[in-house]
């Protein structure tokens, strides 16, 4: 009767955590869509399951657009020799990358460049994307 009542209960409790499915590249984003983005850094996420950068792209007419770039996991961010403190608010950044598939100002990031001249590459490896 214990067993049954602790996998009821653990049944629940696991029920109630959201779940995040892991998706590939071509669900979200589209390999036709190259972008390159020159901005600057609003906040940069260190986390899993992908890194999230966000960065201020100013359009023709000189406004802000805001722009949130998926990059690899925190582990491999690290392997690439990345820290929590790697890019920091303010700093100016050229991302490339391809765009979603929705129009929306998402797109997965493939490298970043910053204004000392470094380029870092952000992408996984093995998630569909085209090579750059």
């Amino acid at each position: 009767m214990k067993a049954g009542f602790f996998v009821f209960v653990a049944g629940i409790v696991l029920s109630a955590v959201p779940m995040m499915a892991h998706h590939s590249f071509s669900a979200e984003y589209d390999s036709t869509k190259p972008v390159t983005l020159k901005g600057t850094v609003v906040k940069f996420d260190f986390v899993n399951p992908h890194s999230r950068l966000y960065i201020d792209v100013k359009d023709a007419a000189g406004k802000a657009v805001p722009w949130e770039l998926e990059t690899a996991n925190v582990g491999n961010l690290q392997r690439r020799g990345w820290k929590r403190d790697t890019l920091k608010p303010g700093d100016e950044v050229v991302v490339t990358g391809f765009a979603a598939k929705d129009g929306s100002h998402l797109a997965a990031a493939s490298t970043v460049s910053t204004s000392d001249g470094k380029k870092l590459f952000v992408g996984s490896p093995d998630n569909g994307a085209p090579q750059q």
